[in-house]
């Protein structure tokens, strides 16, 4: 299962950020409705999934919190390197494609340890919500990282080659969280404390997604819908899958 898990995660990151070749530019109005729908989708699943679940494995809830806390302020240190492009900002041109990719890198392979937990390895479809909600969170992240290098650089063989990269980053985490743990590597306290940090991540992407998709904080029918649909699929899929 984790190896499907991987190869998903893989051509979701890898085929978006190939569109750009041919669409180089999408309208804003469209794309900030697609990011309001994946926040709203990761935080519902980082409520009703992710965190009850390391607050209920936990030896210890206080540093699972403590770890949350952790792995959102790490989040607000990459958003320094990559400028928000992990929640779809277009407007990095000066940043240095090693930074950003590097920056976002260390992001992606954290999350991909999500999907190699001992209870998201089996087969009875838990893991599918938790797939699918990183899934559409990457799908931006891919179009906004390979559209600011095309734009900054040009030069179409460095951008596949940084894209071909950052693709493996989470099957990457996939891999080496289920080796350490399959060969017992780590301990299951270190695990709790690794998740904590991706959910603190989580958080921060989120909740900054809905901030920046609503500038002045003004009211948009369209925006809260999306919202809403982003908020019930989370939610449907946990019921179902669970």
């Amino acid at each position: 299962m984790f190896f499907f898990n991987a190869l998903v995660l893989f051509l979701s990151a890898f085929l978006v950020g190939l569109v750009v070749f041919i669409i180089p530019t999408v309208k804003p109005a469209y794309f900030k409705l697609s990011l309001a729908f994946s926040g709203a989708y990761l935080f519902t699943l980082t409520l009703v999934h992710i965190l009850p679940e390391l607050f209920i494995e936990a030896t210890s809830p206080f540093q699972v919190g403590l770890f949350v806390v952790v792995g959102f302020l790490l989040q607000v240190l990459l958003d320094f390197f990559t400028e928000g492009v992990e929640h779809g900002h277009f407007h990095s041109h000066s940043i240095n494609p090693t930074t950003l990719l590097s920056a976002l890198f260390v992001h992606a392979l954290l999350e991909g340890t999500l999907l190699s937990h001992p209870s998201h390895t089996h087969e009875s479809g838990e893991t599918h919500s938790l797939l699918f909600g990183i899934v559409i969170h990457k799908i931006p992240e891919a179009f906004a990282f390979a559209s600011v290098l095309l734009g900054q650089m040009g030069k179409k063989s460095y951008v596949l080659l940084l894209l071909l990269i950052f693709s493996l980053a989470s099957p990457l985490g996939i891999v080496l969280n289920h080796y350490f743990n399959t060969e017992q590597l780590v301990s299951s306290q270190f695990t709790q404390m690794l998740f904590g940090v991706v959910a603190g991540n989580f958080l921060h992407i989120s909740t900054t997604i809905f901030f920046e998709t609503s500038p002045q904080h003004q009211f948009n029918a369209r925006r809260l819908l999306f919202i809403l649909g982003g908020v019930a699929l989370a939610v449907i899929s946990e019921g179902l899958f669970r």
